[in-house]
């Protein structure tokens, strides 16, 4: 019996990802790197390595890319606390299954983006805990959040879903040893999420199933 859940952030929860890709895109045209979509989904939607690499590649400074890096962020905030939308039917979900299950965030978002989201997303009231990119040693695809998030819960990993939209997040849970349900976005419709537990349309699906 499922008693946990461990909900990840952007693209599930909130409608974030595509700000994300565009912060990135317009920082790197202004290395003269075209950023497309097919790069950006592979080095940081399935494989979680960034493409920092390519302005090396262009002869940049580690202190130059640390600068633009700055300026990503900045602008990446900038979006959020502009353009953030809750992904619909995510609240009422959260409310169905607020008291039923003990839920978390398990995100690899930097906790100051992180904040900027949910200081407007009225979500986290239906949340025991959160786990961002500081909290842990390892990002996605690695373990390291859903075991932090298993240890956290205080349920078994038989007892514990996550709910993801991405490769990395799947490869992550079912690396710590729980199941996977997967709610494909946009830019993530195209990946491989072989070995999830359901691979569904909306969140709403996800309410029919647990209740």
């Amino acid at each position: 019996m499922i008693k946990a859940i461990f909900w990840d952030n952007d693209g599930v929860l909130v409608d974030t990802e595509k700000l994300y890709y565009r912060a990135n895109k317009e920082t790197f045209a202004k290395m003269d790197i075209d950023l497309s979509e097919d790069l950006y989904i592979e080095y940081f939607l399935k494989r979680s390595l960034g493409t920092w690499h390519l302005a090396e590649a262009k002869g940049f400074t580690k202190e130059q890319i640390a600068a633009y890096h700055a300026e990503r962020d900045a602008l990446y905030s900038h979006l959020l606390s502009t353009e953030m939308k809750v992904i619909d039917g995510v609240e009422a979900a959260l409310q169905k299954l607020y008291g039923k299950f003990k839920m978390g965030i398990v995100t690899s978002s930097k906790r100051n983006h992180f904040d900027i989201i949910h200081n407007k997303s009225h979500l986290l009231k239906y949340i025991d805990f959160v786990l961002a990119s500081e909290d842990y040693e390892r990002s996605k695809p690695a373990p390291d959040p859903y075991l932090k998030a298993v240890q956290l819960s205080g349920f078994n990993r038989k007892e514990c879903i996550a709910v993801e939209d991405s490769e990395r997040g799947l490869k992550a849970a079912l690396s710590a040893g729980i199941g996977c349900y997967v709610i494909p976005t946009q830019l993530t419709c195209d990946s491989d999420f072989t070995g999830a537990e359901k691979i569904l349309n909306n969140v709403s699906e996800l309410t029919g199933i647990l209740l």
